[in-house]
């Protein structure tokens, strides 16, 4: 039950992280193209890797925290579902050329960002 607490709690936590972000994004840099919901899903895609990856390789990281860390902060801050909504709203509104590069930008950079760390895991674990 305990584990269970932790989690909602770093859900809550990951998911007002999120709103922050978005809020910073929409006022610095509009509404043209979703770059907070990039930004935290990169960082959610290396913090995952990096948290996964150390767990694994090390004692550093215990499986409560793992989870919490995990399932808990960086599942309430990533969000695929808004990516995927933003995208298809881009294509409805036929900005084409920023659905495309979200699309890309998205794919690509998490995939880098899960990449490194990882690469930082294992660099930590050494």
């Amino acid at each position: 039950m305990d584990r269970l607490l932790f989690v909602c709690l770093a859900g809550g936590l990951g998911s007002g992280v999120r709103y922050l972000v978005s809020e910073w994004s929409l006022r610095t840099f509009g509404q043209g193209f979703p770059i907070g919901t990039l930004l935290v899903n990169v960082v959610g895609c290396f913090g995952i890797a990096l948290v996964m990856g150390l767990s694994l390789e090390t004692t550093h990281v215990s499986p409560a925290l793992r989870v919490t860390l995990t399932t808990g902060f960086m599942g309430g801050l990533t969000t695929y579902s808004a990516f995927n909504y933003e995208t298809l709203k881009l294509l409805e509104s036929k900005s084409y050329g920023s659905a495309v590069a979200s699309f890309a930008a998205t794919t690509l950079l998490c995939a880098l960002a899960g990449i490194l760390g990882v690469l930082a895991a294992r660099r930590f674990a050494a």
